[in-house]
């Protein structure tokens, strides 16, 4: 037999062996469409994408990070079947935790279930995104990385402060008008309270509130004193502002520092020159926003740039003209309106996204993700209650004050999109679970004491013989309160064996550069009792010296440190303590400056988090000071980082797991808390004055009229944007940014309801504190008005007092 007729049945027999394997195979169509079905409607819609916009309205648990990564996964798995280009995908989100998690889930995806290479895609904040492309083009972009310090002032920084002295002495005759105010007899201790008003709170104020909002927006001194022309108001509040951006941009220029609001406008720097705009935009073929609401104008602007196939026509064309049935985006935005929940102190403002969503609407490519599995029945009702009440109830107002008509994306606090409970057959495992108790519980105390006994007595029965099984939290709606809960709570959390976590306390922003602060401060004079007290402090607090009485310890510094022969016996507490302190001074000597925070930092036994924080505070400092490296110089750049600076933290990809642990009960304000959920959240202190609170001005500023100057200038740079007709004058400003503050704090309400998976526990006392700075100053509070309304709603969730204390 010849080889040719022996080995063509073999060869034949190994091919039908290989077809039939490869047939047990999925194709990669077969398992997009696997990933595909496994997800809800408003999921599928997103998932379908293949070209052009589209814009993804989601309620609060309706799962639009997985659905999210699902799209990008799938549209990853397009690309590569459809192209043999390196073409990326860019995801863009709000915050570095969420970037991480997001970038977690794609990987997921892509690994496991298309088995491909977890390739093709990029997921950044959207700074780090702007930041990238400014350093890959550092020629076009302006910024020189190592040269230039990063910096996020408050009002008290040194800069802001500055601009205030220089302008003031540029403009005298302004600087009088806004002296004298209203009602000047010319006394000259008036003068002097209201020139210190002046300098050291009314004009940073407007000077931090304008660069802010003007430069995400991308307008300069120039363009805002040409809007000022357009107002009467006697302050000419719009030049004066403008007057003190262009001080304070001269003195960032001068120095080298950028703000993070100088990243984007980089970017988009480099953005205008078109061999780099093409260089860009070739490497993407689409960009996701997740958190599309809590976008600034200048931060859309720039991913409508990189998502756009065609020639970008125009730097400062309307975005809302590009969104057709042929436009060139590919820019898939997700977000929920109702959850925005930063306007009053960002730039950002949910009006853009609930534009782009009625453009995308209008061309048939809005999906709307309105199904949520996260929460039990009654909270979903309880939070569509709430929505639709508070709606109404600005409606009512509207119309009895006979206010102008004003554009419908505007007119509510809420878009009108109900939440609606999953289907059977859901793919989330426990989808709506059952409630505990009565999933709802409505509760008026006596007073903050009598709600602490009452929310305790309910942690108590809820976390029950297993306290490991559940998560809880308090959301608070200041850290004031959260200390004062965890005060209150601590003896009762450790005689049940409940770990507490209070957030506000732990993730303070400055907590590492104030503890090294301290540390530093002792090593340079070890003898100030303060200093010396600050430091045992941050040691204590670190638990490396037990507690003990640290004022007698710091009283007499040098007995303490190096206790002479005839001194009496330190106890072993104390000489733990003194120990430390002497090795912190014997690095002081033999280590070189920039290697002492470092130092620091491992000796105050940081987590990875806090070493990295202490590695970037060390790299900020040692940049500062170079050329003139010294301790004094050291501890100044400290010391202004400390006081007037927020300075950023580095997170890492489990930054959001430690609030939500199982056995936990974290106490969390309710801005921090949106974006997490838990078994049982808690609602406390529900009180008119801080929800929706409302906007006073400090007596000592009254002089100049019942406004704030800033708030002022906001509302007119806003209706500006928003492209009014006219600016408004001073009393319409006020109002403007007045309904801005009562709308934002409504929706912080609902992301806070929205929050609880299995009950939702909320209580306004009849006695509560004015301010929480004074906690036992207690007087009658009027509740938080939805929460009357929501007892009116479900009589059946509110809690009788009287039967309990039976």
């Amino acid at each position: 037999m010849s080889d040719s007729k022996f080995t063509a049945p073999v060869i034949q027999e190994l091919l039908d062996s290989e077809l039939s394997e490869r047939s047990l195979i999925p194709s990669l169509q077969e398992k997009i469409l696997t990933i595909r079905n496994s997800l809800r409607p408003g999921q599928q819609q997103m998932a379908d994408w293949q070209s052009g916009p589209l814009a993804i309205s989601a309620v609060p648990g309706a799962g639009k990070s997985t659905g999210m990564a699902a799209a990008a996964a799938i549209a990853i798995a397009r690309q590569y079947e459809r192209s043999s280009s390196r073409r990326q995908l860019v995801v863009v989100t709000f915050t570095r935790s969420a970037a991480a998690n997001i970038k977690a889930k794609i990987r997921k995806f892509l690994r496991d279930d298309l088995s491909l290479p977890q390739t093709g895609f990029f997921v950044y904040t959207l700074h780090g995104l702007a930041l990238n492309i400014a350093n890959r083009h550092s020629d076009l972009s302006g910024l020189q990385l190592e040269n230039v310090i990063l910096i996020t002032p408050t009002q008290s920084h040194r800069f802001i402060r500055t601009a205030v002295e220089q302008w003031i002495v540029n403009n005298p005759d302004v600087y009088l008008r806004l002296l004298e105010g209203h009602q000047f007899d010319g006394e000259e201790t008036e003068r002097l309270r209201r020139q210190s008003v002046l300098r050291t709170e009314v004009l940073p104020e407007l000077a931090n509130t304008v660069i802010h909002e003007a430069k995400s927006s991308g307008i300069s001194p120039e363009l805002l004193r040409e809007w000022s022309k357009q107002t009467t108001d006697e302050y000419a509040i719009l030049s004066v502002a403008a007057g003190l951006y262009e001080q304070y941009q001269n003195l960032m220029r001068s120095r080298d520092f950028i703000d993070y609001d100088d990243m984007i406008l980089a970017a988009l720097r480099v953005l205008e020159n078109d061999s780099a705009r093409h260089i860009e935009q070739n490497q993407i073929f689409a960009v996701f926003e997740d958190e599309a609401q809590d976008s600034s104008p200048l931060q859309t602007q720039l991913l409508e740039i990189l998502a756009s196939n065609r020639e970008y026509e125009g730097m400062n064309t309307d975005a809302m003209n590009r969104v057709s049935t042929h436009s060139p985006l590919n820019l898939v935005r997700v977000g929920d309106p109702n959850q925005a929940i930063n306007s009053t102190f960002t730039p950002a403002d949910p009006i853009y996204f609930r534009q782009f969503c009625e453009e995308c609407d209008r061309i048939e490519r809005l999906a709307t993700m309105d199904r949520a599995g996260r929460s039990t029945r009654i909270i979903i009702e309880a939070a569509n209650f709430a929505l639709k009440w508070i709606n109404n109830q600005w409606l009512a107002t509207t119309k009895t004050n006979n206010k102008q008509q004003i554009p419908d994306n505007r007119q509510v606090p809420f878009r009108l999109q109900t939440i609606r409970p999953v289907e059977i057959g859901d793919p989330q495992a426990n989808a709506n679970p059952a409630p505990v108790g009565r999933g709802l519980e409505l509760y008026t105390p006596r007073d903050i004491h009598h709600t602490v006994e009452l929310l305790s007595q309910r942690v108590i029965e809820l976390f029950g013989e297993d306290p490991t099984k559940n998560s809880a939290a308090i959301l608070v709606r200041e850290n004031r309160q959260g200390r004062w809960l965890a005060e209150a709570l601590i003896p009762l959390c450790k005689e049940h064996k409940i770990t507490l976590y209070d957030v506000g306390e732990r993730d303070r922003r400055s907590h590492v550069p104030q503890e090294i602060l301290a540390l530093l401060q002792f090593c340079d004079r070890p003898h100030s009792p303060d200093y010396l007290k600050a430091a045992l402090e941050a040691l204590v607090q670190r638990q490396l010296i037990p507690t003990q009485d640290l004022n007698a310890l710091a009283s007499l510094p040098e007995e303490f440190l190096y206790p002479g022969p005839l001194a009496a016996p330190q106890p072993e507490t104390v000489q733990k303590a003194a120990r430390l302190c002497r090795s912190l001074l014997r690095a002081r000597l033999e280590l070189p400056l920039y290697q002492l925070i470092s130092f620091l930092a491992l000796t105050l036994n940081y987590d990875q988090a806090e070493l990295a924080t202490a590695d970037k505070l060390a790299e900020r400092v040692n940049q500062q000071i170079a050329g003139n490296s010294s301790m004094g110089g050291m501890l100044s750049a400290l010391s202004e980082i400390v006081s007037s600076e927020r300075f950023e933290p580095v997170e890492t990809e489990d930054s959001e797991e430690r609030y939500t642990r199982r056995g936990q009960l974290t106490i969390i304000t309710m801005h921090k808390a949106k974006g997490l959920d838990w078994d049982y959240v808690f609602l406390p202190f529900l009180h008119e004055n801080l929800i929706p609170g409302r906007f006073w001005v400090p007596p000592q500023s009254q002089f100049l009229g019942d406004f704030t100057l800033s708030e002022v200038a906001r509302a007119q740079i806003r209706a500006t944007l928003h492209e009014e007709s006219v600016i408004p004058d001073v009393g319409q400003a006020w109002e403007v940014a007045k309904n801005l503050k009562t709308s934002e704090e409504y929706r912080l309400l609902y992301v806070a309801m929205t929050r609880a998976k299995l009950l939702l526990w909320m209580s306004a006392a009849q006695k509560a504190p004015f301010t929480w700075s004074k906690p036992d100053n207690l007087q009658e509070q009027a509740p938080c008005p939805v929460f009357p309304a929501l007892k009116r709603q479900f009589p059946e969730c509110v809690v009788n007092l009287a039967t309990m204390s039976k």
